[in-house]
């Protein structure tokens, strides 16, 4: 036998054993990038045609998909954890009851969807924005949480103006200026691209999971000089909401306000047009890495999501910019994904939530989802498979900072215009609720000080009336109970409850 024979007899004799060791082999868990962004609220996604094109048009929607508790860290911690505030004790941004200094000072740290997936084999990473707060100065602006392989975070100076800044770069404080290159969003995107490239070269055999958090559209909402003059003309939406004639139904805290005056309404157009300018930094971030993964041919074994902690208001039932309200604006979030398994152009009506995060992508790396959660695995509607019973009720809690932070550390992230203390009687706009959004559109509010609302969005799609005062005796009290049922509830319990609404009397 000749020596070019017999080397092609051994490459035919290697590649037969290859296949039949693969066709015994446990199936590799696929990649994992999770893109969240700051303040998105859904109508921006149709100014957004490279994000439609890239993930609408060649993934799902989730065309019913909202937050529970609309406000940065609460949303952050379900995401991580796949619990509801009342189970994370997460319902605020800082003070006592929320923030980074609680999360960590709690332990909830220990156990993650990044401590989970890690476990498994995983290679993580979180580029962008963590918890509000983070760092403080115990433990340090160079602490990494358990979970991560790879870190990027901010840490000092001013992110959410994508300028000076500094980031936690793997324990090592990495600074920023202000040239085109130190653009936020970009670097993250940079440093993303940069991290699938070098694991999928260096660490062929293990899947990752990629977690890039820009501050974005997050007020002050700055864009690169490069998108800085476009949209010269686009003012916010003006629904039939915005700047609303008569908001005496409503409770307290809104029936108070006045009409906002020509200067805030102008005020609201030029945030609108910053944050339309600085989303397409956000596009480019979607591209980029969506190209990545195709040329290293990985995007058919990758599983991409894209989503924002909370929605955004800006004028509607006149309230000035800002989120953490009961009204739709700040509740419904997008949901975007592509992957192996999801069919093109498709969409999804049942109702989905933040806390679904955990249990998706646990199932998706082939683990059990962490032993206290409360959400529901997506990959059933992601692989159009049949769910069983699904969720009718969604909970929706709020409650008001309480307390001093627990460290005393710099703040990193500007407010809200919404967010900012307002004088008495205003700031009981606060005031702690539980409700549900339905899965027949409807939604219910209970505030501690025993005020109510209702709206039915099938016949009053903008929440103009408040109808709670009009509903049957029977009809209060199913919902009220069912509301305190979810409010009072974890796990499998919850997810039983969220299906089996009471019964009326």
């Amino acid at each position: 036998m000749t020596t070019t024979l017999l080397a092609s007899c051994l490459r035919v004799l290697g590649l037969a054993v290859l296949l039949v060791a693969s066709a015994g082999a446990t199936p590799r868990p696929p990649n994992i990038v999770f893109i969240l962004t700051d303040d998105m609220d859904v109508e921006l996604l149709q100014h957004l045609p490279r994000l439609q094109s890239l993930m609408v048009q060649q993934g799902m929607s989730f065309n019913q998909h909202f937050v529970s508790l609309s406000a940065c860290c609460p949303s952050r911690s379900a995401t991580l954890r796949g619990q509801f505030a009342h189970n994370t004790g997460m319902y605020a941004n800082k003070g006592a009851n929320g923030g980074f200094d609680k999360f960590f000072g709690d332990g909830l740290e220990q156990q993650t969807l990044a401590t989970s997936l890690q476990a498994a084999g995983y290679v993580t990473a979180l580029m962008g924005k963590y918890l509000n707060g983070y760092p403080s100065r115990h433990p340090g602006n160079r602490y990494i949480p358990p979970g991560w392989s790879e870190w990027a975070v901010p840490n000092h100076g001013s992110p959410a103006r994508q300028y000076n800044y500094a980031l936690n770069v793997n324990g090592q404080t990495v600074r920023y200026d202000a040239l085109p290159s130190d653009y936020l969003v970009d670097v993250l995107t940079r440093r993303a691209t940069r991290f699938i490239r070098q694991t999928t070269a260096e660490r062929p055999d293990a899947p990752f999971f990629l977690y890039v958090s820009p501050l974005t559209p997050h007020f002050p909402s700055v864009p690169p000089r490069r998108y800085r003059n476009l949209f010269p003309e686009a003012r916010a939406p003006r629904p039939p909401s915005f700047n609303e004639a008569d908001v005496s139904d409503k409770p307290g805290w809104l029936a108070r306000r006045d009409l906002l005056p020509r200067a805030q309404v102008n005020l609201i157009d030029a945030l609108y047009r910053k944050r339309l300018r600085s989303m397409m930094a956000v596009e480019d971030m979607v591209e980029q890495v969506m190209q990545t993964l195709k040329d290293l041919a990985i995007d058919g074994r990758t599983y991409v999501f894209f989503t924002s902690d909370n929605g955004y208001h800006l004028g509607q039932h006149r309230l000035p910019a800002g989120k953490g309200t009961e009204f739709d604006e700040d509740l419904r979030v997008p949901l975007l994904v592509t992957g192996p398994g999801v069919r093109a152009g498709s969409q999804v009506t049942q109702l989905t939530a933040n806390v679904d995060y955990a249990a998706t992508m646990a199932e998706l790396a082939g683990i059990a989802p962490l032993p206290f959660n409360d959400g529901r695995s997506l990959v059933p509607l992601l692989k159009r498979q049949p769910t069983g019973p699904w969720r009718d009720a969604l909970l929706l809690e709020h409650a008001a900072e309480r307390g001093a932070p627990r460290q005393t550390r710099p703040w990193l992230e500007p407010l809200d215009p919404g967010d900012i203390p307002a004088p008495a009687p205003m700031v009981e706009w606060r005031s702690p609720y539980i409700g549900l959004r339905l899965a027949d559109n409807r939604t219910y509010i209970e505030y501690e000080s025993g005020e109510r609302e209702y709206y039915d969005m099938n016949t009053d799609p903008h929440q103009l009336t408040n109808g709670y005062a009009r509903l049957p005796a029977a009809e209060k009290a199913r919902l009220s109970a069912w509301a305190r049922r979810l409010a009072a509830a974890a796990g499998q319990t919850l997810r039983d409850a969220e299906v089996a609404p009471p019964i009326s009397p």
